[in-house]
């Protein structure tokens, strides 16, 4: 008798760990749900979402989670085939004094044994390294913002299909040196030459994938942002104006913000935000890294499913194994 149909074979199971603040909570949700569906092409995928007990959230986005994610403690027990870990806005200088750190670092080392691959975003792919190999990041000039021409790197299977030549987007003020992942095993998937490494992988028992940029982004996520730290400023509550996404607008758009950034900074008032608005209406935003983003999270979708066969392919011997002996040794 072999039970191997009771062991089911055709659901990829994913866990989405969402750190993001309490104003993105909802649309992060919809861009990696989006981006998953997408890559999955007709691949049954099972999403659930979790979230760090640790980053600090207002009432609404306590409700939000207690009502629509997963407790973090129904994760420890059990086997995700995938993981996704978002950043968050930093609050502290140094990522150890975040008040999420142990919870974070515990999720690595859990990932690390209880997943085929986890993909780590941002600020989480930043801790991710900082944990497991003491690989500090370093802050920026300035923030890297913006769409940023990149290049495939590497022949590994996450890159099969992807074009040698790709934009990403990117919105961090930290970075990832490149000598310092390389000496400690890391592989780079792409890199730019003003983007430095866009993504890169490193293969124990669990495969971890990490990005500096944001193929789960939609058109407009970068335009929302640069808004965000817009009002922040007009509001007094940034002492910088924000600097413009690059390659992101069309020339016209770009000099008119750039017009309005003058404007704002010899006549700091939220009424300009108005402004700001106006400019962008009927504004054509590019979405030109999608269809990169799609392969590449399909190809991680690939490898789940090759490595979820796999797994179940070895417990299903070793049942054989177990039941063959079982009836031999009852004389059956």
């Amino acid at each position: 008798m072999n039970n191997s149909a009771n062991i089911p074979r055709n659901i990829i199971d994913i866990g989405i760990v969402n750190n993001m603040p309490d104003r993105a909570l909802r649309a992060t949700e919809r861009q990696f749900a989006a981006l998953i569906h997408a890559a999955a092409n007709g691949m049954p995928v099972r999403l659930s979402f979790y979230a760090l007990p640790d980053v600090p959230r207002a009432d609404a986005g306590q409700r939000h989670i207690a009502s629509h994610y997963s407790s973090i403690e129904n994760l420890w027990d059990r086997h995700l085939d995938g993981l996704i870990v978002t950043g968050t806005e930093p609050r502290a200088s140094k990522l150890t004094d975040e008040p999420y750190w142990e919870s974070l670092t515990r999720l690595v080392e859990w990932a690390e044994h209880n997943t085929h691959s986890t993909i780590w975003s941002c600020l989480a792919a930043h801790a991710a390294v900082l944990h497991r190999d003491g690989i500090n990041r370093r802050r920026l000039k300035e923030k890297r913002f913006g769409l940023f021409e990149c290049i495939r790197a590497s022949d590994h299977p996450l890159a099969a299909g992807v074009p040698q030549h790709l934009v990403m987007p990117h919105s961090r003020w930290n970075d990832v040196s490149e000598e310092e992942l390389t000496a400690h095993g890391y592989s780079v998937l792409t890199r730019g030459e003003d983007a430095g490494v866009d993504a890169f992988f490193k293969q124990t028992e669990s495969l971890f994938v990490f990005f500096q940029g944001h193929p789960e982004y939609e058109a407009n996520t970068l335009l929302l942002e640069y808004g965000r730290d817009v009002g922040r400023y007009l509001r007094g509550e940034n002492p910088t104006y924000p600097l413009l996404p690059r390659n992101y607008f069309n020339n016209d758009a770009a000099d008119r913000l750039a017009a309005l950034q003058e404007r704002a900074l010899s006549e700091r008032r939220e009424s300009l935000f108005a402004d700001f608005q106006t400019v962008l209406t009927g504004n054509h935003l590019p979405n030109g890294w999608h269809s990169t983003a799609t392969q590449i999270y399909g190809n991680w979708l690939r490898y789940l499913c090759a490595r979820k066969e796999q797994r179940l392919n070895e417990r299903i011997r070793i049942a054989d194994r177990v039941y063959s002996h079982c009836r031999s040794a009852a004389g059956d």
